[in-house]
């Protein structure tokens, strides 16, 4: 079977179905290609913190409804260290700006009932997906679904399919250079039936690891502790995990931390992760295709939301006047906020965590930098403009 769209799109995550809804805003026809269910793209459990920016978009284009009656909405953050905390107000410092729970499964939701319910095309369960001839004016997409063979033509392909996906790949050797760095830990993380024990994040600085308590709601909490990349989660029963994390986030003024049933424990990965440019020919890379971050800056989901606003801009404006100048300029503007969204994302890891090998002289360098950071008001300010969001050019 061959059909036809103006542009193809690789993957059902935030990046492509936002990508998708932008376009078909702007009178652009869409298909969307997925490799899993619809099930299990609404359910993966993934990010839960939304930049400003991030809830404005969805909230100007109609996909709101659920996040405003459903979302948390965070004026601040908490440093601990030395068993004491420091609120970093972030509103006060970046003109109200704020950050919203909102976990990235229900922004899947929203996404794909807004465009199923506007008519466009979500193909689920596409299986062997390949792209061609995107070095040309004619990119192809082939894939097979329920068994039968079936390619795409369109004008574009843009590829949002995650980092182990199949568009970067497809790029040929030498095209590409790629930036990577993995950390030496990462993250064990529970979801736990439990009233969250703060009204606003915790990230703690702690001798035996970091920390970092959050909620996904008024009765959901979301916790991780560092630990190695190869830890054995079968030697941490829930009362060892709970354990650890009283004395990791433990604080003074009787804080306490509260428990409850764990519904869902793993092992969180840390790296960061760049590739330039973000483009060949008319394939466009975008999301977790195009780069990774820790997790401890909150920034995956939100940067790839970031990209795909550059994208759908530049396309419109194809369509629109057959401009292709914000098009081929797609790499560098995105590039640009990429890698200060990765040196944010860096320089909050190393200042919280411990690091394999390090001596006295690191952990008293970190402990200064949160000193500095929560006295400074200016070293407050640049934490902030960063964690709500940095502006999209």
């Amino acid at each position: 079977m061959n059909h036809r769209t103006q542009v193809g799109i690789v993957g059902a995550g935030p990046a492509g179905l936002m990508l998708s809804h932008l376009l078909h805003l702007a009178g652009i026809e869409s298909v969307v290609l997925e490799a899993r269910s619809r099930r299990y793209v609404e359910e993966r459990v993934r990010a839960g913190l939304l930049e400003q920016g991030t809830v404005n978009l969805l909230k100007e284009t109609g996909v709101g409804e659920r996040l405003t009656r459903l979302g948390l909405t965070h004026h601040g953050l908490e440093l601990r260290f030395g068993g004491r905390g420091h609120r970093i107000d972030l509103s006060g410092l970046t003109g109200g700006s704020t950050v919203t729970i909102y976990a990235q499964h229900e922004v899947v939701k929203d996404l794909i009932a807004a465009r199923l319910g506007a008519g466009g095309q979500i193909v689920f369960e596409a299986d062997d997906v390949s792209v061609h001839d995107f070095d040309g004016p004619t990119p192809k997409i082939r894939y097979r679904k329920d068994g039968d063979a079936s390619e795409l033509s369109c004008d574009f392909i843009a590829g949002c399919d995650g980092f182990h996906g199949v568009c970067r790949p497809a790029i040929p050797s030498g095209v590409l250079t790629m930036y990577d760095r993995i950390y030496p830990f990462a993250w064990l993380g529970i979801l736990a039936e439990a009233r969250p024990s703060s009204d606003e994040l915790i990230y703690a600085y702690h001798e035996r690891g970091f920390a970092l308590h959050s909620m996904r709601s008024p009765t959901i909490t979301r916790l991780y502790l560092q630990c190695a990349p190869d830890e054995n989660l079968g030697q941490w029963p829930d009362e060892r995990i709970w354990d650890e994390l009283e004395l990791r986030l433990a604080a003074d003024k009787g804080w306490k931390l509260n428990r409850g049933a764990v519904i869902q424990k793993g092992i969180t990965e840390m790296r960061s992760f760049v590739v330039e440019p973000m483009q060949t020919g008319t394939l466009f890379l975008a999301g977790d295709a195009a780069h990774i971050v820790p997790p401890t800056g909150a920034k995956g989901l939100n940067l790839a939301i970031a990209d795909v606003r550059v994208l759908a801009r530049a396309l419109t404006d194809y369509y629109r006047s057959s401009n292709r100048e914000l098009l081929t300029k797609y790499s560098g503007i995105c590039l640009r906020r990429v890698w200060k969204v990765q040196r944010f994302s860096w320089w909050m890891t190393s200042m919280l965590h411990r690091f394999t090998g390090e001596n006295a002289f690191d952990q008293r360098r970190q402990l200064a930098e949160l000193d500095y950071v929560t006295t400074s008001r200016a070293a407050a300010q640049t934490l902030a403009e960063n964690y709500v969001g940095l502006p999209i050019e």
